[in-house]
């Protein structure tokens, strides 16, 4: 069985701690065996969080882990930046909250570092 869960960022202060939750998360389900099936949800001032190159550099190296990455468009617009400008892999969703609608009613346990 595969855990379904979605971690919000919507600060731009909660962008270390809230990776670092996913790879203690991930180390754990090794250890356990447990597979764990991740989503980021980013939205409001944390958007700004994709252009930060150390941050960006644990976005590659956690994707060939199984962790997708969403980027809400509408903080996207409100922060003037461009899909060409996040990394490669991050998924563009038209409204943040409304895509934790959808995960969480797809079984998606919610967590908020």
């Amino acid at each position: 069985m595969t855990n379904k869960v979605v971690f919000h960022i919507d600060e731009l202060e909660k962008w270390d701690h809230t990776l670092g939750n996913i790879q203690n998360l991930i180390a754990y389900g090794q250890s356990q065996q447990t597979a764990y099936d991740i989503v980021v949800l980013v939205n409001g001032d944390a958007i700004m969080g994709y252009l930060v190159t150390r941050l960006r550099d644990t976005i590659t190296q956690l994707q060939p882990q199984g962790v997708s990455f969403h980027a809400c468009n509408n903080a996207m617009n409100s922060h003037g930046v461009k899909a060409e400008q996040l990394p490669a892999g991050v998924v563009v969703v038209p409204a943040g909250v409304a895509d934790l609608i959808a995960l969480q009613d797809a079984g998606y346990r919610y967590i908020k570092p």
